[in-house]
């Protein structure tokens, strides 16, 4: 019987332009260590089995030569060159990613806090319904603004989650739904639609139904000066732990 193959991207190509910072927020010192550091430490401690690292154009010497070869990353199989949104980042992860590889994990390499648990619960999860992404419910109220500014709906909070990453996937489905996407990006763009995750493009291009599951109020992308700081602080509680 195959063992299962479960391969993942790490998305590290962003140019994280609301940090104010020279340096991408992937590349920014987190306690010594680059933030995208975290996420790789994750994966490679996990029962995934390879890694492709996306990287922005004239980064992947520097990224092996800094930050992987020195963590002893050895599940990070392939570095690639990211593209201009997303969704181009992913696909051209999706093209390095071995053909025999069962489900997919796709991370944002600007969320250090991914947990071993995270990762557990999203396999689990995949398994049955084989399109998950990670989220937690909303803690606030959340009101939906027309194109003036004005509030025109509120939703039932208790069904409002805040979407993270890892989201995953079998890997058949999301391969043939990214060609898709890739196919029909030009009318996407016509029609004003924004494939802004993972989960919209299956949302987008198949029939499955895509499940939540619970990841982590720690679970923060590094967006901000702001996030920066809290983090720090998430650390220095882990070390008091």
């Amino acid at each position: 019987m195959k063992k299962e193959k479960s391969a993942a991207i790490v998305l590290a190509a962003g140019q994280g332009k609301r940090m104010n910072s020279k340096i991408q927020k992937q590349y920014l010192l987190l306690k010594g260590k680059p933030v995208l550091y975290y996420s790789l430490k994750a994966m490679e401690e996990s029962f995934i089995d390879e890694v492709v690292l996306v990287v922005g154009a004239g980064e992947e010497e520097y990224v092996k030569q800094e930050i992987v070869q020195p963590g002893g990353f050895h599940k990070v199989k392939k570095i690639v060159t990211g593209g201009k949104e997303r969704y181009h980042s992913v696909a051209n992860g999706i093209r390095a990613v071995s053909e025999d590889t069962d489900y997919l994990y796709i991370h944002d390499g600007a969320r250090p806090f991914l947990e071993k648990e995270i990762l557990e619960r999203a396999r689990t999860c995949v398994h049955q319904y084989k399109a998950c992404v990670v989220g937690m419910p909303v803690k606030d109220t959340i009101k939906i603004a027309d194109d003036d500014g004005f509030g025109t709906l509120t939703p039932d909070r208790s069904r409002v989650w805040m979407i993270q990453t890892p989201q995953v996937f079998d890997f058949s489905l999301i391969k043939t739904c990214y060609e898709k996407l890739t196919a029909q990006e030009e009318e996407l763009i016509k029609q004003g639609i924004k494939i802004t995750d993972d989960a919209m493009v299956v949302e987008t291009f198949s029939a499955v139904p895509v499940k939540f599951t619970e990841g982590s109020y720690k679970n923060i992308k590094i967006t901000t000066p702001e996030d920066m700081k809290i983090a720090e602080l998430f650390l220095d509680g882990a070390a008091e732990n």
